[in-house]
């Protein structure tokens, strides 16, 4: 029975873990969900800002009022 050196050992692990690469990785799922709850609360302060809520009620008072 031949023996593995600690060397190779490590250079097959390496090589299988560059091959398997089915998906992500749990470090760019956290990454990924940070910046889309960023994005998220980014959106949400401009679409609740003062300026946006007046141009939508505007645009929507306008839309109803609109004669036919």
């Amino acid at each position: 029975m031949e023996k593995i050196s600690v060397k190779d050992k490590f250079i097959t692990r390496l090589l299988l873990a560059a091959a398997e690469d089915d998906g992500m990785s749990t470090a760019e799922y956290a990454i990924g969900t940070i910046a889309a709850a960023a994005f998220g609360a980014v959106l949400y302060t401009v679409v609740t800002g003062d300026s946006v809520v007046g141009a939508l009620t505007g645009l929507v008072q306008r839309a109803l009022s609109t004669e036919v």
